[in-house]
């Protein structure tokens, strides 16, 4: 298709709804998928999910398990080539670090309340189940992205789905340090971890008993219309980050920007889906007209399927012309989007004025690509506006924070009881309100009975 990156005013972009990131002919088709195996007897889950992921070609005809054994993951990282092992490791470690910086920056807390003491724990999960794609392209940063994540934040299980994955992805789980790999996507994963898949009575021939897959306890991780459908499905039943659409990447920039690194950037986001969105916010006319040149002459020598990818994309994407960096940053705070670069001459000024995004580039070295691959930050973002609520996928997805209190000094606590009194009745709860009068001190129980 010939290369198009259509122009809007910013009146054009300033308004209206985002649109609803759960497609609805996805969500009846992932309903059909996930109560097939919800319904069933727990027994019976296993031959029912083989069945699927045959139907889908997520697993070859001749392949009968749908778990890759931990030895097949091993194998796969161990015949890396030194470049390749040298690269996953280093992305390994870089997320790890950052995960654990922020599992580190949350703890216990304990206050004195009268009477006693109140506080929080901060504690895991246990069982966390990490989506990757496994469509367009092998996405094994992902499996680093999630599955590292939930290790960081101390979930003892970590299940990986990824449908026909390729050695790279199983290496990168073999890694991260996944307990288990379901050679399985779309719909049929999210069920499959969300309500667990127990082990099958082995059969006669067979060798090893196939694992089974646990209930996850929280279910993350980008993926396809069908994924994000199913993940709003299973939630409520177990924990989900967000529900993610298309990807998207935002570069506001003056007349000081490189243009053929926007380009980049622009094209970077692209190829990712023909529903990507490339997104352009500029104070100058000629920048918007230098960049959208450039975007098509780079476009012009990149490889296929990459080309026609993000061709399409762009076509879906859009340039913005404002009229000071203040408006880029007003329009850009309407949009969320989830990457969003700063290129202009006062990079840092202009990103602590944003407000909306889901992962922040400043600078003309800060790559959002080098987000991808990571430089320490997850890159599972949220999309569609809703960076407005929302951050990034976190060790903060994995932990519960639950609060606790002790009462062992019932005449320092009568404050909190009187008022617990007058509250409740207050409310019309007349039984709330007897149980904190059962906690009166004795004198005040005397005073009670005397007023009787």
């Amino acid at each position: 298709m010939p290369f198009s990156f259509p122009q809007r005013t910013p009146l054009d972009v300033s308004g209206g709804v985002p649109a609803d990131p759960v497609d609805p002919v996805a969500l009846e088709q992932a309903r059909s998928i996930v109560d097939s195996l919800k319904l069933l007897p727990a027994a019976e889950r296993s031959a029912k999910l083989l069945s699927i992921a045959h139907s889908f070609k997520d697993i070859p005809a001749d392949v009968g398990s749908y778990i890759v054994p931990a030895a097949e993951l091993q194998a796969a990282y161990e015949g890396l080539v030194p470049e390749h092992k040298a690269a996953l490791d280093a992305i390994h470690k870089r997320v790890k670090t950052f995960a654990e910086a922020q599992r580190s920056s949350v703890t216990d807390v304990t206050i004195p309340i009268p009477g006693g003491e109140a506080g929080h724990t901060v504690s895991p999960c246990v069982t966390a189940g990490c989506y990757a794609p496994g469509g367009r392209y092998p996405l094994p940063s992902s499996v680093i992205m999630t599955a590292v994540t939930a290790r960081a934040a101390g979930c003892a299980n970590v299940v990986v789905a990824s449908p026909r994955p390729a050695p790279i992805t199983l290496a990168a789980a073999y890694v991260a340090g996944a307990d288990i790999f379901i050679r399985v996507g779309g719909a049929q994963a999210i069920a499959a971890m969300a309500y667990g898949v127990p082990s099958p009575s082995p059969s006669p021939s067979s060798t090893s008993a196939i694992p089974a897959i646990p209930p996850c306890n929280v279910i993350v991780g980008p993926g396809n219309k069908w994924v994000t459908a199913a993940k709003s499905l299973v939630s409520g039943h177990c924990g989900i980050d967000m529900l993610a659409g298309p990807s998207e990447v935002l570069v506001i920039c003056d007349d000081t920007a490189d243009v053929s690194i926007v380009a980049a950037d622009l094209i970077a986001q692209a190829e990712h889906d023909v529903v990507a969105r490339p997104i352009l916010i500029t104070t100058e006319q000629a920048m918007c007209d230098k960049i959208t040149k450039e975007c098509e002459r780079q476009l012009e020598l990149m490889p296929e399927p990459n080309k026609s990818t993000a061709t399409e994309a762009f076509s879906g994407g859009y340039a913005v012309v404002c009229a000071s960096i203040d408006e880029c940053i007003q329009i850009s705070d309407h949009i969320a989007p989830e990457h969003l670069e700063i290129q202009t001459r006062e990079s840092e000024a202009v990103a602590r004025k944003c407000a909306h995004y889901g992962g922040l580039f400043i600078g003309r070295d800060a790559a959002e690509t080098l987000g991808d691959y990571g430089a320490g930050p997850n890159h599972t973002l949220p999309t569609g506006g809703t960076g407005k609520y929302t951050g990034g996928l976190s060790v903060f997805n994995f932990l519960r924070i639950r609060t606790w209190m002790r009462v062992d000094d019932s005449a320092k606590s009568q404050t909190v009881v009187k008022d617990s009194i007058v509250m409740a009745r207050l409310e019309g709860l007349e039984g709330h309100a007897r149980a904190a009068e059962a906690r009166l001190g004795d004198g005040e129980r005397d005073k009670k009975k005397a007023r009787k």
